[in-house]
């Protein structure tokens, strides 16, 4: 078992830039090379889930030319939520001390990393947002900006979360804070997986900060967002959200203090 750790990165410890893949054979050396250049201290993982397109055996090559590069080879596509577990297990079992979550299309830009890592020395969890002042989005259509700021002023309203972009997928997190949300009773698997953690890390008393990012819209490669992934999160945060006002009239809603401080945002 690696030591990531304890390799001296900071005073956080490594971190470990978490990648799901599938079906991203057009963008998955020059995403991996990006990180590399922008943070060249941290590690890459790349969690495939068998990709038809040989996205896999791509991310093996990568990495046996790079000891920084690690390949996380799933037995099939079970969704970002699951990927995303899957990659947190395998970096809290080596120790490392940070854990990006980015995507694998280059919307998420490596460039924008240094910047959530720097917060994060003051925060439990960092949000690239794309809704506070400073942040926004390149090629998208008006419906599409329409359907992620609604869904973010949704969910703020509904959970009672004090973050602005709540369904962004661009973080960074301290591995104390993983430890500390639960992620064992984690079953969201599509988008809604980043709010149910954003939710998860505000009730645990949790530093939440948001740092903002210019999201671009992928130049390769098929968007994952569907219609079912829209009804699932919205289906999933209407009954979290009348789970938590029903606890709070019966008055058994009691948050937990783990990160020192409520949420905050700039």
């Amino acid at each position: 078992m690696s030591d990531g750790g304890q390799r001296g990165q900071g005073p956080l410890g490594t971190a470990l830039v978490i990648i799901p893949t599938f079906n991203e054979a057009e963008n998955i050396g020059p995403i991996v090379g990006r990180v590399r250049a922008a943070v060249p201290e941290a590690h890459v993982l790349v969690a495939d889930d068998n990709s038809p397109d040989g996205t896999g055996k791509l991310a093996d090559e990568l990495a046996a030319g790079d000891d920084h590069v690690h390949v996380l080879h799933r037995k099939g596509k079970e969704g970002l939520g699951a990927a995303y577990l899957a990659g947190f297990a395998w970096g809290l079992e080596r120790d490392y001390g940070v854990l990006v979550e980015m995507d694998a299309d280059g919307s998420h830009q490596p460039e924008e990393l240094p910047r959530l890592l720097t917060a994060l020395a003051g925060a439990d969890l960092v949000l690239g947002s794309r809704w506070v002042p400073g942040g926004r989005v390149v090629n998208w259509p008006k419906s599409r900006e329409f359907l992620s700021r609604g869904g973010s002023v949704y969910s703020r309203l509904m959970l009672d979360v004090p973050i602005r972009d709540v369904t962004g997928g661009y973080r960074a997190f301290r591995r104390e804070t993983l430890e500390g949300l639960g992620l064992e009773e984690v079953a969201s698997a599509g988008y809604c997986f980043q709010v149910d953690l954003a939710r998860r890390a505000v009730r645990q008393g949790f530093r939440v900060v948001e740092v903002p990012i210019t999201f671009v819209e992928r130049e390769f490669g098929d968007s994952k967002m569907s219609k079912d992934i829209v009804v699932e999160a919205l289906w999933r945060v209407t009954q979290w959200g009348l789970k938590g006002h029903a606890a709070k009239l019966t008055g058994h809603d009691k948050p937990k203090s783990a990160g020192g401080g409520p949420a905050r945002t700039p």
